[in-house]
């Protein structure tokens, strides 16, 4: 029996980001590179387009990429970044735009993000700032940029001092992820991106959360069906915050994405943004996150437990580097998230369900029972 259309190879299944006149669709499907011109074309209305990626990226996907802008009419270009988190700098935005300036990009350009979280952030915040904004369309290649960073518009670059510190609100014209990209990320960068399943599943969808129990070694092994249920369920989640709130408002859902972001983040700035990969810094999150809602009462006992074993099947690390508690109480006073002395920490209330906690980095971080506790 030959599979459905939406599943066969090649095929495109849209979900939708409802947002009035800024709405736009993710086309999921495998195998799709050579169709993402005339939808660019179509969602953009732009004449030309510029591809930014990095050199690995650029080297397997860039030239069907720019092959397949060519032949729906646009001018394409291609600039190349330097892979890495690093790489999300204002010194690496002003690069970008002086590459613009040169190619005399205006407003009928677009901008394609082709890669990773690292280069939709750094590539969108461009968009949003170059000529006061040009449109832009994400073309995830890695399962963290696929199921959460190249939706919702949240784009920026990072300082010394803190992450993602520098950004604006501008959304994609179109989502466009083609799961045959995969296949050429190594196994870590995998687990990488599954932590953000994981945290989907862990703050808002307790079935997801089982269905990655039951298939963790498969979605590693990038199995078909499991793979794209998981990534379409993760996306699906992440369309219906960003329609509820858009901006992470005051009484909004969207910060409860942030489950284990506020450590993770710490944990990338002490680490220099290269020892750690984004979902593992996020895991790393988690593990706290969780142990200490336990210890709060907000959670329900063997939470933690449960959450932790996933990871580990996923090869994720669920504790924190040891490092001086006081290092972690600095890099927490510039998060983004402190409003006066107090942090919106998430925690869980059981697995599928997270709360907002207002907390003083010294609360989120007590001093006694900690693995930092002899280094401080």
């Amino acid at each position: 029996m030959s599979r459905p259309a939406a599943r066969r190879r090649g095929a495109v299944g849209a979900l939708q980001v409802d947002l009035g006149e800024r709405s736009y669709p993710i086309a999921i499907g495998s195998g799709t590179l050579s169709g993402l011109g005339e939808e660019v074309a179509r969602r953009t209305g732009a004449g030309t387009a510029v591809v930014v990626t990095v050199p690995g990226v650029a080297r397997r996907y860039g030239a069907p990429v720019l092959r397949s802008l060519r032949e729906a009419g646009l001018r394409a270009h291609r600039l190349v970044v330097p892979d890495g988190d690093a790489s999300k700098s204002l010194a690496q935005v002003r690069r970008l735009y002086d590459a613009l300036l040169d190619l005399g990009i205006d407003r009928s350009g677009a901008l394609v993000a082709l890669g990773g979280g690292m280069v939709g952030d750094l590539a969108g915040f461009a968009a949003a700032t170059f000529l006061r904004g040009l449109p832009f369309v994400q073309v995830p290649t890695t399962v963290l940029a696929m199921v959460d960073s190249s939706i919702g518009g949240k784009v920026g670059v990072n300082l010394p001092r803190g992450k993602n510190l520098v950004g604006a609100f501008h959304q994609p014209r179109l989502v466009w992820i083609d799961l045959a990209t995969l296949e050429s990320l190594p196994l870590r960068q995998r687990a990488a991106g599954l932590a953000e399943v994981v945290k989907k599943a862990a703050a808002f969808d307790a079935k997801l959360f089982a269905r990655l129990e039951a298939d963790a070694e498969a979605l590693l092994a990038l199995e078909a069906a499991p793979l794209r249920a998981a990534v379409e369920r993760a996306c699906a989640i992440k369309a219906e915050v960003v329609r509820r709130d858009e901006r992470e408002g005051e009484a909004g859902v969207r910060r409860l994405l942030n489950f284990g972001h506020t450590l993770g983040h710490a944990v990338e700035v002490l680490t220099g943004y290269r020892r750690v990969l984004h979902g593992e810094a996020v895991a790393m999150g988690m593990g706290y996150a969780a142990r200490r809602s336990e210890e709060l009462a907000l959670a329900p006992g063997g939470t933690a437990a449960r959450l932790t074993a996933l990871l580990r099947r996923l090869g994720l690390p669920t504790e924190l580097p040891r490092l001086p508690r006081r290092a972690y109480l600095e890099a927490l006073l510039v998060d983004k998230k402190r409003r006066e002395r107090r942090i919106d920490y998430i925690v869980l209330r059981g697995i599928g369900s997270a709360a907002s906690l207002p907390l003083t980095p010294a609360e989120i971080l007590p001093a006694r029972g900690r693995p930092w506790e002899r280094a401080s």
